[in-house]
């Protein structure tokens, strides 16, 4: 289902908002505390806002927060539906549609990722420099159907779909800090189970450094209207690649580590939006 212009304004003049929002900022498990650093904050809820994707997911309060960070006027999507919870890709890439009709030209995409290239760790925050959208390789785009030109192009390319400009201030941003940012690609899959010991070794075949259950439908979505994207996923654990371990506890072990990145994520975030 994809959505045409007249109701992307419809959804997107619900909103009545003070300013013009410069940046949109999604936030992924465990990582909504961001969006409690917004000064004057202007909250609603997505059940109040027509025709939003409902969000189920512990760790994603559902919530559109409007205000200003690091000096920047943005507009966060605390917390994303996904694919797996029922909705359209069209329906669930809407909150980015309505970023754009706000104003925004600037798209920040946080995920919590299992890590799988073997030199990273829990813990990492990693600059995506490209993805793997399985989900969209299947046969699943939230571009399927009719096409508005009014929000973007039939085709689009998705050569440079992570702002190269973006990334490097992102890594002048975490060298002064005294981050070390990994770089690497990431991998979509529909979920909600996580991977087989098979898939692993499959994915990391293909060249993917992490995995997760998001991201790529709102880049396209995002690319599609024209925004430039910075991608960061938190990697949150290592994927298993053992049949004799376990992941059972693991989406709680996500949002715990999440809570502990929060902070220099939230540094690196705003010492970006400080420059762009």
């Amino acid at each position: 289902m994809m959505y045409d212009s007249g109701e992307v304004e419809r959804v997107a003049g619900q909103i009545r908002a003070p300013f013009e929002p410069q940046v949109g900022i999604i936030t992924g498990s465990g990582l909504s505390g961001l969006a409690e650093e917004v000064e004057e904050p202007l909250v609603i809820p997505y059940g109040e806002i027509a025709d939003f994707p409902p969000v189920t997911v512990e760790g994603h309060p559902g919530q559109m927060v409007l205000g200003h960070l690091a000096g920047k006027a943005v507009v966060v999507m605390q917390g994303r539906a996904h694919f797996y919870e029922g909705s359209p890709l069209g329906r669930i890439t809407l909150p980015v549609r309505v970023m754009r009709a706000l104003g925004a030209d600037t798209l920040i995409v946080t995920n919590a990722a299992g890590g799988l290239n073997e030199g990273f760790k829990a813990g990492d925050l990693m600059l995506i420099t490209d993805h793997i959208n399985l989900v969209g390789m299947a046969g699943h785009s939230p571009l399927f159907g009719p096409n508005d030109e009014r929000l973007g192009p039939r085709f689009v390319d998705m050569s440079g779909a992570y702002d190269k400009e973006l990334r490097k201030i992102a890594l002048e941003v975490g060298d002064e800090l005294g981050l070390e940012l990994r770089q690497g690609v990431y991998a979509m899959l529909g979920g909600p189970t996580f991977e087989t010991p098979a898939e692993i070794r499959f994915l990391r075949l293909m060249g993917a450094d992490a995995v997760g259950m998001s991201t790529a439908p709102e880049v396209v979505v995002a690319r599609h209207g024209g925004m430039r994207v910075l991608g960061i996923s938190h990697i949150s654990n290592m994927a298993v690649g053992h049949p004799t371990k376990k992941e059972e506890g693991l989406h709680e072990e996500v949002l715990e580590a999440g809570q502990k990145a929060l902070p220099k994520l939230l540094a690196l975030i705003k010492g970006v939006l400080g420059r762009i």
